[in-house]
């Protein structure tokens, strides 16, 4: 079965399945894998190791399109303790641009943990007038932030909440609930689920209450083609939902795998006292919190920031990523006819 949706259309996509951003990690080869299994895939910003972003993401792209003829996207992390962050929102738009293949097959760019105004930059502009394609979305972990982004302009919104791994709000509202939200207030704007999704029952349901699409993360990071270390990997077969945590991280709320690093930490309670906080922090306690990254991705998975969302428990074994989307289809398929046929 295909599922037609304002996502798969708009994306030039088969499956309403996208890759979800997962910055600082390398996804490159993961990007390759689900695009040419019919999703999205979506390149991460990638920080490591003190490379250039910017080359960083050039070499991730020109990688993708040499490697599948199909759509793909990027993120860029828009946060204010992001300094490369302007600069690639002017930098990429201007390699796409002049890149005929890129301009063709980059469809997305999500934009995440800080403000989508920063992309609208000129060379943004110059590309969407080129002929491009190309739509923006940025991340809503909560109600108040999906105003600010159709303030904005964006193209649509990845809805978030507090089940998924990585980057949260403070609200700490689950998908469930947010997702009823926005879809309420904001009926016409192109949404993509996030936080929780692993399965066809997921599928089934974001669909059901409006999503034109879902993203996934942990899922896929538990995938044989992702690049994450195999250390990494197989911390989700055999965990719990209840193995991961909220605590404070680099931009805010991130949920985090428990282990030495994250048991450490505690969660603020408010943007304000994080701001607070990032206004003691020194540079070595900075370089110290991005160093974790590293580690992480170096497969030492007690002292490393291990980014992984409650769906951990909804994922039973390392699949391709193929099989990942094709028995997710066939099983959100399965469910909604189920449903249907309960209707009188």
């Amino acid at each position: 079965m295909v599922f037609v949706t304002n996502i798969t259309n708009t994306l030039g996509i088969k499956h309403p399945i996208i890759g979800a951003p997962m910055g600082p990690f390398y996804t490159t080869e993961l990007t390759v894998a689900i695009s040419e299994a019919g999703g999205l895939g979506v390149l991460s910003h990638t920080n490591l190791f003190g490379k250039s972003p910017i080359e960083e993401m050039k070499n991730n792209m020109l990688h993708v399109v040499e490697n599948t003829d199909k759509p793909f996207g990027f993120n860029i992390r828009t946060a204010r303790m992001q300094p490369d962050a302007l600069t690639l929102c002017r930098k990429i738009p201007q390699l796409i641009t002049n890149n005929p293949k890129l301009r063709d097959q980059c469809k997305y760019v999500i934009t995440s943990a800080g403000s989508p105004k920063m992309l609208k930059t000129r060379n943004f502009q110059k590309l969407k007038e080129s002929g491009s394609e190309i739509q923006h979305f940025h991340v809503a972990p909560a109600l108040w932030l999906a105003d600010k982004c159709v303030a904005a302009g964006v193209d649509g919104m990845v809805i978030t909440g507090s089940e998924g791994g990585g980057h949260q709000s403070y609200e700490k509202v689950s998908t469930l609930v947010l997702l009823q939200q926005v879809v309420d207030k904001y009926p016409d704007v192109p949404l993509i689920a996030c936080g929780g999704f692993a399965t066809g029952q997921g599928l089934a349901a974001a669909l059901a209450m409006g999503a034109g699409a879902i993203a996934m993360g942990s899922r896929f990071i538990a995938s044989e083609e992702s690049e994450f270390h195999e250390n990494y990997k197989n911390i989700v077969p055999p965990a719990k939902a209840q193995d991961t945590v909220l605590v404070t991280g680099f931009f805010g709320p991130i949920r985090l795998w428990k282990n030495n690093y994250a048991l450490s930490h505690d969660l603020v309670a408010s943007k304000e006292e994080k701001m607070a906080q990032e206004k003691a922090m020194t540079a070595e306690e900075m370089m110290d919190t991005l160093k974790k990254g590293e580690l992480a991705y170096e497969g030492n998975i007690e002292d490393g920031s291990i980014l992984l969302g409650q769906s951990i428990g909804i994922i039973n074994k390392i699949k391709s990523v193929e099989e990942i989307i094709n028995t997710i289809v066939t099983d959100a398929e399965k469910y909604l006819k189920n449903a249907h046929s309960r209707i009188k």
